[in-house]
């Protein structure tokens, strides 16, 4: 079972939090959003997430909360904002009707070119760097995923209160890292390197990570094989892993 708020915070945080990532992985991307000006947009859920996304020189950086804004798009339920995501839902803005052509002629090709990133065909995934940005993409969301459901999430939240505190680094060899950091329970992502961890899981290379994302081969026997690493405080790993599990079912 998942719920509509959790999944708002994966599909503010994790997935539109991604455009970072894919505007400084895609010179496309970044041409797209290239304006004169910086530009803001916020999105407000009742009883859910905000945050605000700035666009400046070819790249976008969200920051949770609603700051000073040239756009407001609010949202009156979870429901609704994951709404926006799966299609389904068209917004109206609050404040910035003069930015309608950015939301129409850049953000909304922007948000199309990602998912295109993160729903590829397989005649996508052909093309040797489509491919590599679009693992990379999807373990960026992959991460920032499992800190949402660790807090969110009912099940989730208890397998967090299990997780002692420290850092566990998530990695893909030779490509990304991403760091996990738990305070009582608390989980938040920081998507880079983090300078140590208490624990570390590293999968061997970027076509293993996405054969795993992709759900084509066993992660126990992955694990089993020497594929996927495991280093440090394994009961770290086992409770993250657990909310692994329900990561799953959020993003299918």
């Amino acid at each position: 079972m998942t719920d509509a708020k959790t999944l708002a915070y994966i599909n503010m945080y994790a997935v539109l939090g991604t455009l970072e990532n894919l505007c400084e992985l895609d010179s496309q991307a970044g041409e797209l959003i290239r304006t004169k000006k910086p530009v803001s947009i916020a999105l407000a859920v009742t009883d859910g997430p905000s945050a605000t996304i700035t666009f400046k020189n070819g790249r976008c950086r969200m920051e949770q909360g609603v700051n000073d804004c040239d756009v407001l798009l609010p949202f009156s339920s979870c429901e609704k904002f994951n709404g926006l995501i799966d299609g389904t839902v068209t917004p109206i803005p609050a404040k910035g009707f003069s930015k309608i052509g950015f939301l129409l002629k850049k953000f909304t090709p922007l948000t199309d070119l990602l998912a295109k990133y993160l729903k590829p065909s397989e005649e996508d995934l052909k093309d040797d760097k489509f491919f590599e940005i679009s693992t990379k993409l999807m373990f960026y969301v992959i991460t920032v995923a499992l800190s949402q459901i660790g807090n969110n999430d009912s099940i989730g939240t208890f397998s967090a209160s299990q997780i002692p505190d420290g850092i566990i680094e998530v990695s893909i060899k030779n490509s990304v890292s991403a760091g996990i950091y738990v305070k009582n329970g608390h989980m938040v992502t920081v998507k880079q390197k983090p300078d140590t961890f208490r624990s570390k899981m590293e999968f061997c290379d970027i076509r293993l990570a996405r054969d795993l994302f992709d759900g084509k081969v066993n992660a126990v026997a992955s694990i089993g094989e020497g594929k996927v690493g495991m280093f440090g405080l394994v009961s770290m790993l086992d409770n993250m892993n657990r909310i692994l599990d329900r990561v799953a079912l959020y993003l299918a």
